[in-house]
């Protein structure tokens, strides 16, 4: 299928840009503090950050209707913040806490929000991806025109599972958007080392997928892709492929040393590439304020220390919970 490559940057209002700002403003700092809270011991087992991609899932989101779901993989804390669960609520289930949205016993990777039609947070590679297909199939069935993001990784890109679901979304028109956040490295490996052909949106003319690369370290551009895809999934065309070129400036989680790539590579993402700095920029273009940017920054760092007090008070989970959510029979049985 034929593609188009971002070329003219699109324009955006003032308060626009204060909103995407705010909201990878609150992703950055959020992870931020769920790096701090890793390192004191409040978190455990496996935490992957969202830092350096934000603006994928606000660009998208920023597309998004009431209605619509999202699913995607383990790095998934950005993804629930951008459609509105409460910060609160995602810390204390980091740190395993009874306040969390999956009452402490989803942790970092398995999240769950029906009330935000968020279907997680899924620890296996590649696996959320036919899940989404399948939310998706739910809304072509209800005849409705409801679209689902289904959101995954370079790595995961390479699963035949994801051939598979690419097949039959196309086969049955399925409204769902296949975005692959190529963050260059998936676990620890360079896609170029790791992937023959690594233009992943090409994949999808197998199956007569349209789709097509994006800057995703331009919110901007990461909405006007989105609107495209939106519109074609809605009007009951079937499945898109937005390939999402973005960079992570941590390791694949708290555990990488992130030894396979520079500090000097890192850096210069990080000064000339920066999403919430781009956006930053033009705001300052546009006439806005330092004292209103600085507001914003005092605002969020405000969400984000409550989110963190409020997970540290939440108790523990009671030991009832072990029997909650189970569906089979697991009453203990006596000698």
């Amino acid at each position: 299928m034929a593609t188009r490559r971002q070329a003219k940057k699109p324009a955006a209002s003032t308060d626009e840009l204060k909103h995407y700002y705010r909201e990878m403003l609150l992703i950055r700092r959020f992870e931020e503090k769920a790096g701090q809270l890793y390192g004191m011991g409040l978190i455990g087992g496996f935490c992957h950050l969202y830092i350096g991609q934000e603006a994928v899932v606000v660009g998208l989101e920023a597309c998004a209707e009431e209605g619509d779901k999202r699913i995607t993989a383990y790095r998934d804390h950005g993804h629930m913040l951008a459609c509105g669960m409460d910060p609160k609520g995602v810390m204390a289930e980091l740190t395993g806490r009874e306040g969390g949205f999956s009452r402490g016993k989803g942790g970092s990777m398995h999240m769950f929000s029906r009330e935000k039609h968020f279907y997680g947070g899924h620890g296996i590679v590649g696996a959320n991806v036919p899940i989404g297909a399948g939310l998706a199939f739910s809304d072509r069935y209800k005849g409705n025109d409801r679209v689902t993001f289904t959101y995954f990784g370079d790595g995961a890109a390479n699963q035949g599972q994801v051939a598979e679901t690419y097949n039959m979304a196309e086969l049955w028109d399925l409204p769902v958007i296949f975005v692959i956040e190529n963050n260059q490295y998936a676990m620890g490996t360079s896609v170029r080392r790791a992937t023959k052909s690594p233009d992943f949106w090409e994949r999808g003319a197998a199956y007569g997928i349209p789709g097509e690369a994006v800057d995703g370290m331009d919110v901007l551009a990461v909405k006007a892709a989105g609107e495209k895809a939106v519109a074609h999934a809605r009007a009951g065309k079937g499945p898109y492929i937005l390939e999402m070129m973005t960079y992570r400036y941590r390791g694949h989680s708290m555990s990488d040393p992130a030894k396979y790539r520079t500090r000097e590579e890192v850096q210069k993402m990080r000064e000339e590439r920066d999403a919430i700095q781009q956006v930053r920029e033009r705001l300052i273009e546009a006439g806005a304020a330092e004292d209103d940017l600085k507001a914003i920054d005092r605002e969020i760092k405000e969400i984000v220390n409550e989110a963190a007090d409020f997970a540290r008070e939440s108790p523990e989970p009671d030991a009832a919970e072990l029997w909650t959510d189970v569906y089979t029979d697991v009453t203990p049985q006596t000698a």
